[in-house]
């Protein structure tokens, strides 16, 4: 069987990976590449292989840079299954169609400006009636139903922990009379996080497919995290501004709501309200609250203990749906928390919200995720002054910091612990580290290879293609 990694290699998003088997082709995830804009736009614009040709996809979840580029693939002539959790069909669903949806704002808002100008108008990667070509092609299975993908692998779904319905893959190849077993991590979670379960792992393992997102670092404990959410919102509270937080609508915003909601109960929140500006995390909430099956033991005792308790809200809590109701968060006098997506501030109100209160030494940015090389919210982070938002340059006077804490993705000692108790259980011939910037892969790497003895541990680049032989 070959391996064709052809996105998330030495990066971040964009996630795409071929397997060969028999003639057959099956792609793994189906990212958005995110980041340089003329640059992702063409790369996602132009798959590097005939969609035609390919029989079916395993979608590990329904973050856009693992989901967020079906529609092109559709658009180009794929028409077999998608395979996923029901939580993830139903995630991605949403997650789609806003993302068709904010790319069509987005472009429209641009072509204001250009048509002034009298330049050409720029065109949507896709639109929302690309996305309703997609969804049907949606096949549910659950955790730990093996299933045919196409002869000679068979694929079965594990909690990988990351977000709602997240999995790794476990791939049972048979081929020429040899068999062995590939994994594919997809995005690991953390352990002892609220809401979903811990990430699971296999046994008899022979080549391990891993992520190393944040393999070069180590993230704060969950409660370290809650103390900086309550610290930001306390100093922003003080000082009369708002505090944003960019943040990816599936997932991180629930789990921050979580948060504060226990904040609130603890009276440590202060006395201001919080508003999602998000339809699609308001409608991903309501997902969630879809399937509790992805939930860990902590929070069902919470739902049956407390019936009548929302852990998605509070009384302080307000979700933001209309266009004229985000709108009106602008001329907020009191002190406010916001929550907003997109999580890397590429697209979506979060925008808005930046180009209104960035100038206003008052607010406070607190990323609470990964932001990838070359995003406004990288720039942000790495003190880029002025930045560009929406086709304009703003000064930067708000404070920005960040909470590592809240991250979904496991950090390099909890990826050395997973992979690890793999090795144990199977004797792991090759780890191939993907999903990573260069130094968060070379880390991972050399921790890796300090405590894992007897597997050749390799990084592929983007377009290299490897033959996985029992």
């Amino acid at each position: 069987m070959w391996v064709h990694f052809w996105g998330g290699a030495r990066s971040v998003t964009g996630t795409m990976h071929m397997l060969t088997i028999r003639g057959r082709h099956v792609l793994i995830d189906c990212g958005l590449m995110q980041g340089r804009r003329k640059e992702a736009f063409e790369i996602n614009r132009n798959l590097p292989f005939q969609a035609g040709d390919v029989d079916a996809v395993l979608l590990t979840h329904a973050h856009i840079d693992h989901s967020g580029n079906l529609p092109s693939l559709v658009r180009a002539g794929f028409r077999g299954h998608i395979y996923a959790t029901s939580a993830t069909r139903d995630l991605a669903s949403l997650m789609l169609l806003d993302s068709a949806h904010i790319q069509e704002q987005d472009v429209a808002y641009v072509n204001k400006r250009r048509l002034r100008q009298g330049k050409r108008p720029f065109e949507p990667l896709y639109t929302q009636t690309d996305v309703m070509a997609v969804l049907p092609l949606f096949r549910s299975v659950e955790y730990g139903c093996p299933f045919e993908v196409v002869p000679g692998l068979v694929a079965q779904f594990i909690d990988a922990g990351h977000i709602l319905g997240s999995a790794s893959l476990v791939l049972d190849v048979n081929e020429n009379g040899h068999s062995f077993r590939v994994l594919f991590s997809g995005d690991i979670g953390r352990k002892g996080l609220p809401i979903l379960r811990d990430p699971q792992t296999a046994e008899q393992v022979d080549f391990l497919v891993m992520e190393s997102t944040y393999g070069d670092r180590l993230h704060e404990t969950p409660d370290q995290a809650k103390e900086s959410l309550c610290q930001a919102a306390a100093t922003t509270y003080q000082r009369g501004g708002k505090l944003l937080i960019p943040c990816f609508a599936v997932g991180r915003t629930q789990e921050i709501i979580y948060r504060l909601n226990q904040l609130w109960e603890e009276s440590r929140l202060p006395h201001m309200d919080v508003f999602v500006d998000s339809p699609l995390a308001a409608n991903a909430t309501e997902i969630f609250r879809m399937h509790p099956e992805c939930f860990d033991e902590e929070m069902l005792d919470l739902m049956l203990r407390e019936h009548d308790r929302d852990p998605f809200g509070f009384s302080r809590l307000r979700y933001v749906r209309s266009v004229e109701a985000s709108k009106e968060l602008n001329t907020l006098a009191e002190p406010a928390i916001i929550i907003s997506a997109s999580g890397m501030c590429e697209a979506g109100r979060i925008l808005h919200h930046l180009k209104n209160n960035i100038e206003d030494p008052r607010t406070m940015i607190l990323f609470v995720g990964f932001q990838a090389e070359n995003t406004l919210g990288r720039k942000l982070l790495d003190g880029q002054n002025p930045v560009p938002i929406l086709g304009e340059h703003f000064r930067v006077r708000a404070e920005v910091r960040r909470a590592d804490g809240y991250s979904a993705h496991a950090d390099q000692a909890e990826l050395v612990s997973w992979a690890q108790r793999i090795h144990r259980a199977s004797s792991l011939r090759a780890i191939f580290l993907v999903h990573g910037e260069e130094p968060s892969c070379q880390a991972l790497a050399q921790a890796l290879g300090e405590r894992i003895q007897g597997a050749r541990i390799e990084i592929p680049y983007r377009g290299d293609k490897v033959e996985l032989v029992p």
